[in-house]
């Protein structure tokens, strides 16, 4: 039976540029449409801004930095803005979470409960630390010194479609908070709620011109971002061949970047870890946001002693998740943010049953809800992991299992990898946690829980994972200059 999606019955209004406090038209005139992954209809028009649209906005961005309305304002009156913003986002969380779980394909609890919420802590969080980070002062017998953290100028923020918004505000409120005029450019799949965050500004009293928003293609108005001579930071969120073209534009004008790009992160369950608890960890690590995280714990590497009592654990819980219409609080996973991508999930799984690997669940669309882009929540087992399917990135809702032997073994599997953004570690010894996760090559490790976050810590990855650290200090190092300044006494 056909279930029924009713989103395309709520009006999303348009979507316009986001240029020096104003919504305005791209130049051209032109427009993309915005589509519902749960019905493939039509959400929205957007604006497709081009490479005047995004001049113009980086170029509006540099007078407002220049001129000093925000980048010299005090940095309590600065936290007092962005607070508001923190404010705003938590007032208008049911219409920003509806516009996201439409945009997105996700469940509306996810949106709702956790990626929203989240947003306004992102914009609290980095305005209370600005007004207490530490200034370093040194003292010579005729001398001191001391190092001041200037903002760094118009910096560009480009922002991938899995987590449009609370990504985008983890940039934006780093970025502000530090003193800089920013330019955001949404993915071109998901660009409605990044596009509504100018309304929240302009409310919030940002000064115009601090935040800009262009929505359009990546080859135009992302290349014009990575090298406009008048950017001073990029940051880039991503696929990781994308992050190496940005790198090499940015290399063009010396801009520094930082980028957070894929991931085939290890969850290594060891015999001795509660499997009920692995179980849990694992599902959510893997079939959250339907698996479009590049944090998912996708490879899920299992000692031999337990596998086979795992993976009928995992396979029971993987029954119960219930895929459906996103706007339902009942809903577990929604669908896939488009119809290609759907395609190249399910082409991966054919890869791996070609290679080898056996299904234990899942493996094809969802019966009866065609009109849209579900896909089932599927196990691969008994993966080498040679396999493509264990060293390409799937992003989607199908975990690899492969089994192993020693400690050593693990580790050895957990970094065969050109990725190394994370990893989970499932264990009741806490000697072995420590030995597994000091050898393991990622920027982000737990132990018995995944996706914690503190937001003080650095974030990022190693390998083909990324460039660079953000959260708590290490934002407000990327997103300033560090002068030193010596007077003589």
């Amino acid at each position: 039976m056909t279930q029924e999606i009713v989103a395309e019955k709520i009006t999303v209004q348009n979507a316009k540029l986001f240029i020096d406090g104003e919504y305005v038209d791209a130049l051209s005139g032109e427009t993309f449409d915005s589509i519902n992954p749960a019905t493939n209809k039509k959400l929205a028009s957007v604006a497709n801004g081009g490479e005047a649209d995004v001049k113009r906005a980086i170029e509006v961005a540099q007078r407002t930095f220049a001129s000093g309305r925000w980048s010299a304002m005090p940095v309590e009156e600065r936290a007092r803005i962005l607070c508001k913003m923190a404010d705003l986002i938590l007032e208008k969380v049911e219409q920003l979470a509806l516009v996201e779980t439409l945009d997105v394909g996700k469940p509306i609890k996810e949106s709702r409960g956790f990626d929203i919420p989240r947003a306004a802590a992102n914009f609290r969080f980095f305005a209370e630390m600005a007004k207490y980070m530490v200034h370093e002062h040194y003292d010579m017998p005729n001398h001191m010194s001391y190092v001041q953290y200037a903002p760094a100028g118009v910096t560009s923020l480009i922002i991938p479609w899995n987590l449009p918004f609370m990504q985008m505000t983890w940039k934006v409120s780093a970025a502000l908070a530090a003193g800089n005029t920013v330019v955001v450019k949404p993915a071109s799949y998901t660009p409605l709620s990044a596009v509504m965050l100018g309304q929240i500004a302009n409310e919030a009293g940002l000064p115009p011109g601090v935040l800009n928003i262009i929505t359009g293609p990546g080859h135009t108005v992302g290349t014009v971002m990575a090298t406009h001579p008048f950017v001073r930071r990029i940051s880039f969120v991503g696929e990781s061949n994308t992050g190496k073209t940005v790198m090499r534009n940015a290399a063009e004008q010396l801009i520094p970047v930082s980028l957070e790009l894929g991931g085939k992160s290890a969850n290594i369950i060891f015999d001795d870890a509660d499997l009920d608890e692995a179980v849990a960890g694992s599902i959510e690590a893997i079939y959250r946001n339907q698996g479009e995280i590049c944090l998912a714990g996708s490879r899920i590497v299992v000692q031999q002693g337990v596998y086979d009592q795992f993976l009928e654990k995992f396979t029971a819980a993987v029954r119960q998740i219930k895929v459906g219409n996103p706007l339902e609080e009942s809903t577990d996973m929604g669908a896939l943010v488009s119809k290609n991508h759907m395609q190249t999930v399910d082409d991966y799984v054919q890869i791996g049953l070609a290679e080898g690997a056996k299904l234990a669940y899942g493996g094809k669309a969802v019966a009866g809800m065609e009109q849209g882009n579900f896909y089932e929540p599927t196990i691969l087992y008994d993966v080498d992991n040679k396999m493509r399917v264990a060293q390409e990135e799937i992003f989607g809702p199908v975990p690899v299992m492969i089994p192993f032997k020693t400690e050593d073994e693990a580790v050895q599997i957990a970094n065969d990898s050109i990725y190394g953004l994370a990893g989970v570690v499932w264990t009741n010894d806490l000697r072995r946690a420590q030995r597994v996760t000091s050898r393991i090559h990622s920027g982000l490790l737990w132990v018995n829980c995944w996706y914690v976050r503190d937001l003080r810590t650095p974030f990022g990855g190693a390998k083909a994972s990324g460039i660079g650290r953000e959260g708590g200090r290490h934002s407000f190092d990327f997103y300033t200059e560090a002068k030193t300044i010596t007077i003589k006494k």
